[in-house]
């Protein structure tokens, strides 16, 4: 499994999440499996977001494509956007 690991800070969570949702990159079409929105507990500004896909070629097009969509919305909807794609290698259940 192939994990696109994107974080950064947002003006306003709320206006984020409505623009996260209106999905512009239809996230469904480009091989998203599940996804999980995170934020640290002492910053409620900052998201982390974990788009889970099962091959790396979905991973990086879908960077690619959101790529498009910052250079749109930055400094808007969110700030200096971090983006990796990462490999599962082992999970564990304890």
């Amino acid at each position: 499994m192939y994990i696109l690991r994107v974080e950064h800070p947002v003006p306003n969570y709320e206006g984020w999440k409505q623009a996260f949702d209106s999905d512009p990159v239809d996230r469904r079409r480009s091989g998203v499996r599940r996804y999980q929105i995170m934020r640290p507990v002492d910053n409620p500004n900052y998201v982390l977001i974990d788009l889970e896909f099962d091959t790396r070629r979905e991973a990086e097009a879908l960077l690619t494509a959101m790529r498009g969509v910052w250079a749109r919305v930055e400094g808007q909807i969110m700030m200096d956007p971090k983006a990796q794609i990462v490999e599962t290698v082992e999970t564990q259940e304890i």
